[in-house]
């Protein structure tokens, strides 16, 4: 706390000079930039002090507690990051409440709270539907399918993987590359539901029709996905050096992949491994799906608990 206090007296001190100087304070936006540099590099405190200078300079912003709500639950304050988010919803504008509602559910996932979560998802599914932008929707239908299968719900994963993928056909300019896309997705879906319920022949199968998607040469950038399937369906299957194997050619900037990494060396008995990889996690601070769904896993396990 006191380095904390200490850094906020000096960025207060900072400010003054600067005014004394005659040179113009920063704006809420230079200051919300400065907070998601810090952010990002880690220096959450620090974030969070320069996020509050810019709540003083533009207290009606919805950015600005939206952000500091993200922080909040980067630190694990999950009751107290919600103020700042039921704010910023309340002075959101119209066309970004969905995306603030979106906010609002990955804070109830960071505290694995998969119905509350639910609620805000399905309220920002509705608006996107209601605005006639299919395409978001479905994104949005994606990502509650992906929170139930993480919560262990595989019956409503299904239900909402389908939804989006409804929604998908919904879209009035929907190519080929894109209806291959949503095949892909779907495809890649069912196959870890498949594994999730325990049944390897299904997941198999649907992982041969996602790799057939993949052969047709339209989706390339989707290529990078296929290792995190092939492993995620391994790891469930019980296979932990197959999932490894599988899991370290896929996207090791992503959170969810380094937790699954981490728990497949435990699985084979090799804690510094694993500790190495709850590391990698906890050192992610993007307020995304896949970090709400490993970073308080990491922290536990870095804890020792």
């Amino acid at each position: 706390m006191r380095i904390i206090r200490t850094t906020a007296l000096l960025a207060a001190l900072s400010l003054t000079a600067t005014r004394l100087l005659g040179q113009a304070a920063p704006d809420a936006a230079e200051l919300m930039r400065r907070g998601t540099a810090l952010n990002n590099a880690g220096k959450l405190d620090s974030a969070f002090i320069v996020y509050q200078q810019a709540m003083k300079v533009a207290p009606d912003n919805y950015r600005v507690h939206e952000g500091i709500g993200s922080i909040l639950d980067l630190q694990g304050r999950y009751a107290d990051a919600r103020q700042h988010i039921g704010k910023a919803l309340e002075l959101a504008p119209a066309e970004s409440k969905s995306g603030v509602m979106r906010t609002m559910a990955l804070s109830y996932v960071f505290e694995g709270n998969a119905s509350e979560a639910a609620s805000y998802e399905r309220k920002a599914y509705d608006a996107q539907m209601a605005a006639q932008k299919p395409d978001v929707a479905a994104g949005i239908a994606n990502e509650l399918a992906r929170i139930y299968l993480e919560a262990g719900d595989a019956d409503h994963a299904l239900e909402w993987y389908r939804t989006g993928r409804d929604a998908a056909a919904k879209i009035a300019t929907l190519t080929d590359t894109a209806k291959t896309l949503w095949d892909f997705r779907w495809e890649h879906a069912q196959a870890r539901i498949a594994a999730r319920r325990g049944n390897a022949a299904a997941a198999q199968q649907h992982v041969a029709a996602a790799k057939a998607l993949l052969d047709k040469g339209l989706i390339p950038d989707q290529a990078r996905f296929f290792p995190y399937l092939t492993g995620y369906v391994a790891f469930y299957g019980g296979d932990y050096r197959a999932a490894l194997a599988q899991l370290e050619k896929a996207d090791q900037n992503d959170p969810f992949i380094l937790a699954l990494i981490a728990q497949s060396h435990e699985k084979l008995g090799d804690s510094a491994a694993a500790t190495s990889y709850w590391r990698k996690v906890l050192a992610v601070n993007a307020h995304s799906l896949t970090t709400a769904l490993s970073r308080p896993l990491a922290s536990k396990r870095v804890a020792g608990r």
